[in-house]
């Protein structure tokens, strides 16, 4: 992964990746992945102010669609063997360098827009 702004990163295969500040960890968007089944994003090609067509819509645990109710992080028995992971929904809007969270998230900043932060120095 390579940094194309200090918010962006290019992923390998027509794919880059901003942080989320909800849920402080990189979506990976597709916007010209050739390689990979499925619909490519819009993008604006503006990587210091990115925006993403349709929107960007994050999930794991028992939120993904098919998950047939057994294990997932929510209750998983050693929380402390990967404290991180999260059942969660992260969905939003990326215009003009900004991401608008809507109501459905399961993170704090479900409802608010903020500023793409740059990308954490540790993650780079």
């Amino acid at each position: 992964m390579s940094a194309i702004s200090p918010i962006l990163r290019q992923q390998a295969a027509g794919r880059v990746a901003f942080w989320c500040p909800g849920c402080n960890e990189a979506h990976s968007i597709p916007v010209a992945d050739t390689h990979s089944p499925g619909i490519n994003w819009g993008y604006n090609g503006n990587p210091s102010a990115p925006t993403f067509t349709p929107s960007v819509l994050v999930r794991s645990g028992h939120h993904v669609p098919g998950h047939d109710g057994g294990t997932c992080w929510c209750n998983w028995d050693d929380k402390d063997e990967f404290p991180d992971l999260q059942c969660r929904i992260c969905h939003s809007f990326v215009t003009d360098g900004r991401i608008q969270f809507l109501g459905d998230c399961t993170h704090a900043l479900a409802g608010q827009t903020v500023d793409l932060p740059e990308w954490p120095e540790q993650r780079a």
